[in-house]
């Protein structure tokens, strides 16, 4: 027997749009049907008990009592009022119905469902999710939302650009080196279809994507680069470019959920603290020689050209001792840490 797999084809890929009336309209043709079907309860109670016409006083009584106590309430059911950047995924009897997309009073199918599992899941963000902070965050989210009608769940998906800050994480680089990292994402959803059915928790989906993007992309790079590796990239020296590979990482993982990477940035960068200050004293030392090679090419260089001067101008003559014990004297002065202390001397230099 074959292993049955869930192919693609299986997978929600279309957003459809669905079908819907002005809200408005709706809602004040129902008023009037159902003020209509009180009154022809009540003139269907009176004809029944003047006994002029029972069968149609019966109907009447019927009608008006269904309409007015069934049918007119759940009319109200289908009702649905959006604000601008928000949808609702809509599903009729286990079935996708539908997207309700842009601002707006809008009636449909009052037996469709909205569908939003990131309404009601915590979201972890790269740590261990405290169930305690996260069930009474839930909790208050829900009890924001209580109206005249009870407390309700919030099912609408908001169609707005979002921030994901994950965690900082610990991830060795290109030379193993243990390095803390922190991204902040700019992303939104993009096709609400594949956002609710084709992930459980698309929040919660993004958060763990982008904690296994940010690992595969700072494992390939160095934190840091010699100077004769200029041209080459490294976490410290070409983060836009580092950034930019996450994000593209990033958005082959999350496409499947219908979700759109806007941006993605670098807001943290530092050595793992058991190696910082090991480290901080490589690059203290990596300063301090190529100053010294700075300070030694430019004091060689006044050298050279304080003797070329002397000779061109034929202010002394000097032997190759006296050149040498000048030489000498000048490096010191010019390569010293210090301020010379200079030694007048008064007689002749033998």
């Amino acid at each position: 027997m074959k292993e049955s797999r869930p192919n693609e084809s299986m997978m929600q890929n279309e957003e459809i749009i669905a079908k819907n009336r002005n809200g408005m309209a709706v809602l004040l043709l129902n008023i009037i049907l159902i003020i209509l079907a009180v009154l022809c309860l009540i003139r269907g109670i009176v004809i029944v008990n003047s006994r002029s016409n029972d069968v149609i006083g019966i109907l009447m009584i019927i009608g008006g009592a269904l309409y007015s106590s069934i049918i007119g309430p759940v009319i109200f059911i289908g009702l649905k009022v959006l604000k601008p950047n928000e949808a609702l995924v809509l599903t009729l009897f286990g079935k996708y119905y539908g997207t309700l997309k842009g601002p707006g009073f809008f009636f449909v199918n009052p037996f469709v469902a909205a569908v939003n599992p990131a309404a009601v899941s915590p979201v972890s963000t790269g740590s261990i999710v405290d169930e305690k902070a996260a069930t009474a965050a839930m909790v208050s989210k829900v009890t924001t939302q209580t109206g005249n009608f009870g407390t309700y769940l919030n099912k609408k998906i908001s169609l707005k650009n979002m921030t994901l800050n994950n965690d900082k994480q610990k991830i060795n680089d290109r030379l193993g080196n243990p390095v803390i990292v922190g991204v902040v994402v700019i992303w939104r959803v993009a096709n609400t279809a594949k956002a609710v059915f084709n992930v459980d928790n698309y929040k919660e989906f993004l958060s763990i994507q982008c904690d296994s993007a940010i690992r595969n992309i700072v494992r390939l790079y160095p934190y840091d680069t010699a100077l004769e590796d200029e041209n080459e990239i490294s976490l410290r020296g070409s983060s836009r470019e580092v950034a930019e590979r996450i994000k593209q990482e990033l958005q082959s993982k999350v496409d499947i959920a219908g979700l759109e990477i806007i941006e993605a940035n670098i807001t943290h960068l530092a050595y793992a603290p058991e190696i910082a200050s090991a480290m901080l004293q490589r690059q203290q030392a990596t300063a301090i020689i190529d100053a010294r090679q700075k300070i030694v090419e430019g004091a060689v260089g006044m050298v050279e050209m304080a003797l070329a001067k002397l000779s061109e101008n034929k202010v002394v003559e000097l032997d190759e001792e006296r050149k040498a014990a000048m030489v000498s004297n000048l490096l010191v002065v010019l390569c010293g840490n210090r301020d010379a202390q200079p030694i007048v001397n008064s007689g002749s230099l033998y």
